[in-house]
């Protein structure tokens, strides 16, 4: 949403005589959009109605005089300028004015375009310290974004920047929703609701009415839409928002929304969100370059699942998931029977063209959460997050099963099939470290070898 050509400055004469009024007019009316009013009392009303930029005002007026109204507008709205015109000037009335504020004093009868240079200068004044404060919350906001930058995780990259946003525009409450592609479902950050809100919210947008991010394509404000419908099932008012959709250069995406909050969002306040988002997006794309490096370093080039570093690194993780939560872990360790007659018989190539469909069938095993990685040459591992012992051995009966079923191609020699042996052990009964554990099931899988292959045995058998 661009923030569009600068409005026309505001103008307000003040004078209780109506040829001043229009003379004023007249002479600046090319310079800035004019409302006059004939008493102080009139122009506080128009003032409190809408901002103005700046107030010409007679010094002596029924009513509240033009230094009163001076005090007044310094008091309540110290950032219009003030000119002061009169047919009584004197240094006395002239020092004081100047020093409650006043742009600057002219003397009547009213020279006009003596009257419109002075304007025009405190006009440009304004917009010359406008521009200086918009650059400064701009280099200000650059300043803060230095971190985002360096970030090389997306969850802490959506995060960091609604926290920038809110900061920056600022406002109290705010959310982040995303697609996190690590994982199957998405992400989710709360700031500024209460922790009965937050639960209800998280229930709405990720399970109950999941919002379309990808529709989301520009900075702009809305007034009404998909979250507006969901805040009010959970029984949140809400009024306009800012939202913020980033993108990073390939699977990352993500909304941020401002909640404007009783305090409309000023387009200055929009150019420093796209200033926020362009530095996120930068973020997001680094962190996928990075992301996919770290990736490569742990995919085996032959089958494209995961290498034997990833799963040691893997294996910890689980294991201390499982510690924590009190939850099963099991690890199946899978080895082909008798795969050298393959490489021996048909060559390597149609060997590695072998393990990589094997992939493909124990990837059709498996849920998201698990893990699934070659371990070296033909030995496979999986890792079953929260699931029991007796779970795990009919997955692994399954598996058995299936690669038994499966024909392998060796190109224009036909057809070939295998057949594997698979050991099961869980913790924490068959190991409480990932040595231990991965021991207990390569001591099973060894053991189906020794029972006759194409079998399954449980490390509670060793």
């Amino acid at each position: 949403m661009s923030a569009g050509p600068r409005p026309p400055a505001r103008v307000i004469v003040v004078d209780d005589d109506r040829l001043i009024r229009e003379i004023v007019r007249d002479a600046i009316g090319e310079l800035a959009r004019v409302e006059c009013c004939d008493s102080s009392e009139a122009a506080l009303a128009a003032l409190h109605d809408e901002p103005a930029d700046l107030i010409v005002s007679d010094l002596t007026m029924p009513g509240l005089s033009g230094i009163e109204l001076l005090e007044e507008v310094r008091r309540t709205h110290p950032s219009v300028d003030f000119l002061l015109l009169t047919g009584n000037a004197t240094v006395e009335s002239a020092v004081r004015a100047l020093r409650m504020g006043a742009a600057d004093y002219l003397t009547k009868p009213v020279n006009a375009e003596e009257l419109a240079v002075v304007v025009e200068r405190v006009l440009a004044q304004r917009r010359l310290i406008a521009e200086n404060e918009k650059l400064r919350e701009n280099l200000l906001t650059v300043e803060s974004c230095r971190n985002l930058v360096r970030c090389l995780e997306p969850a802490e990259i959506y995060t960091s920047a609604l926290d920038l946003l809110l900061q920056h525009l600022p406002r109290q409450r705010g959310l982040a929703l995303f697609h996190r592609s690590s994982i199957p479902t998405d992400g989710i950050a709360f700031r500024g609701f209460s922790e009965l809100e937050t639960r209800s919210l998280r229930s709405a947008l990720i399970d109950d009415k999941p919002i379309d991010i990808d529709a989301v394509t520009r900075v702009e404000i809305v007034a009404e839409g998909p979250l507006h419908d969901t805040l009010r099932d959970v029984g949140i008012e809400c009024g306009p928002v800012a939202v913020v959709p980033l993108r990073g250069g390939g699977k990352e995406i993500g909304v941020l929304w401002l909640f404007e909050d009783g305090r409309h969002f000023e387009p200055a306040e929009l150019d420093r969100a796209k200033l926020i988002a362009g530095h996120a997006e930068l973020a997001l794309r680094n962190a996928e370059r990075y992301n996919e490096a770290k990736d490569r370093a742990f995919i085996d080039d032959v089958t494209e699942v995961y290498n034997a570093r990833y799963l040691l690194q893997a294996t910890d993780r689980e294991i201390h998931r499982a510690d924590r939560y009190g939850s099963p872990l099991t690890v199946l360790f899978l080895d082909l029977d008798r795969f050298k007659l393959v490489n021996d018989q048909y060559g390597h190539l149609v060997g590695s063209r072998a393990l990589r469909r094997l992939s493909e069938v124990l990837l059709t095993c498996i849920r998201q959460v698990d893990t699934l990685a070659r371990y070296g040459g033909d030995e496979f591992t999986i890792l079953l997050p929260d699931t029991r012992h007796d779970v795990a051995l009919d997955i692994a009966e399954r598996i058995r099963k299936l690669v038994e079923d499966t024909l392998f191609e060796a190109g224009r020699e036909g057809t070939f099939r295998l057949s594997i042996s698979i050991g099961v052990g869980t913790f924490p009964e068959h190991g409480r470290n990932r040595t231990s554990l991965l021991d207990a099931a390569d001591k099973a899988m060894y053991r189906a070898k020794s029972l006759g292959r194409n079998c399954v045995c449980s490390a509670a058998d060793l």
